[in-house]
């Protein structure tokens, strides 16, 4: 599996090899452009020479020194007699000792590199002006290096420029990732692409189809969902009723028993789906936010839930109790703290403790905290039971797994938080409820 690269760290690498081989080639090319140059201007200066010495022609020998560096100027001028060999003799190695009928350049190689020579024959004599050839290399060559050394110079600063403009050309790739980093996990609402680039565009809207066909799939589940609780609900309590009325007329059939506690959970389940269908439906729309007084509202909720829990003698009361006006959706916040003490009931045993607690901070956050005497939930299961349908094996209590899933969800969609944890003072499940005082409503 190929491992992921990043473009912007890539393009920088690229673009900085092609800016050194562009300077090397235009090294290259500078330097064969000087050399012509140079030759076009140092052979024209050795013909105009020689034609100047053809005016007044005379022997002329020069003198080659090995250990001297020699420069463009320099020019070695050697004119010879045709019929006078004796000044041969000692000529220099670079001297063409071969009689030309017609002027022109010519090129020899000797111990001491290539020469260019121009020859220019007359009546009695041979003109010849001779020049290394390596001096105009390396002049050609300090020309371009010359030409090179701005290069060098702004190359840094052009590469800094150039890292400015990739990065600022994918900027709109940052932003489209920090967008989709910080986009609710849930959320199936389309990206609007009015801030990016048209080369994002086809992603763009490539993405929102799929949100549309997963957010049709999920709404055909949901309505599923709802139709089949909606189906299931009116036989299931007709036989729970009727294993009632069985269980009354047969009071020691352990079958039956079982059967009423299976119908039981059965129905349970129905109606925690009907929750869940109303809920998945209900975060699509937006909900009417009004001002109350949350400690109303959980006392409402405890008043409501009293009789079930005297039916198993436990304690169930306030320990703090702070009158707090909230900004938000009543019907759900009334139904998350009632869910919560329903299931705080149902797993505290006989003769147990609930203590219920309503306060805030100076951060613009109320909190509800639930604490019971029950057995608790082991912490390694405390992201387990906010998933649907997971329930913790030593739960023996009716139930579908989907109570806590539901008020976690709904808890999130008004912006808060739910945390569980074990009880300092009661040793069960401590569930402490987090939500803005003003409403911040997410989504989905």
């Amino acid at each position: 599996m190929a491992s992921p690269y990043s473009l912007k760290k890539r393009l920088i690498r690229y673009t900085s090899v092609f800016s050194i081989l562009l300077g090397c080639v235009l090294i290259f090319s500078a330097y064969k452009i000087s050399l012509e140059e140079l030759n076009e201007i140092l052979d024209a200066q050795m013909v105009y020479l020689a034609e100047r010495l053809e005016q007044d022609p005379r022997p002329i020998q020069s003198n080659f020194d090995v250990h001297k560096r020699y420069h463009e100027e320099d020019l070695f001028i050697d004119v010879w007699q045709y019929n006078n060999p004796v000044s041969l003799k000692d000529a220099p190695h670079h001297v063409i000792l071969e009689q030309k009928q017609k002027k022109g350049f010519f090129s020899q190689e000797t111990t001491h590199g290539t020469w260019i020579t121009y020859i220019l024959p007359t009546e009695k004599y041979q003109i010849q002006i001779s020049q290394q050839e390596n001096v105009r290399q390396h002049l050609a060559l300090e020309l371009a290096a010359s030409m090179f050394f701005p290069y060098l110079l702004i190359i840094p600063f052009a590469l800094l420029g150039l890292i400015y403009i990739i990065r600022r050309s994918l900027q709109p790739l940052e932003d489209f990732k920090a967008e989709l980093a910080t986009r609710d996990s849930n959320s199936l609402k389309a990206i609007q692409n009015e801030h990016y680039p048209e080369e994002l565009a086809p992603t763009i809207l490539e993405m929102n189809h799929l949100f549309e066909r997963i957010s049709d799939a999920q709404q055909e589940q949901r309505q599923f969902v709802a139709d089949a609780a909606h189906e299931l609900r009116t036989p299931i309590t007709a036989l729970n009723l009727q294993t009632k009325i069985l269980i009354g007329q047969f009071p020691e059939d352990k079958n039956l028993q079982n059967l009423s506690k299976g119908l039981a959970r059965m129905q349970h389940l129905v109606t925690q789906l009907l929750a869940l269908a109303k809920q998945d439906t209900s975060l699509n729309y937006v909900a009417q936010v009004t001002k109350f007084k949350l400690n109303d509202v959980a006392l409402n909720c405890v008043e409501q839930l009293m009789n079930l829990a005297m039916e198993k003698d436990i304690d169930l009361g306030f320990e703090r109790n702070e009158p707090i006006l909230l900004k938000s959706i009543e019907h759900s916040i009334h139904s998350i703290i009632f869910n919560l003490i329903d299931n705080a009931i149902k797993y505290t045993p006989v003769a147990g403790m609930i203590n219920i607690s309503v306060f805030a901070d100076i951060n613009d956050f109320a909190y509800v905290l639930i604490e019971d005497s029950g057995l608790g939930i082991d912490p390694e299961h405390y992201e387990k039971v906010l998933k649907r349908f997971y329930r913790v094996h030593h739960h023996l209590e009716v139930g579908s797994g989907l109570g806590l899933s539901i008020v976690d969800q709904a808890i999130h969609h008004l912006g808060g938080t739910l945390t569980l944890s074990r009880s300092e003072e009661l040793g069960g499940l401590s569930v402490l409820v987090k939500v803005p005082i003003q409403p911040v409503l997410k989504a989905e």
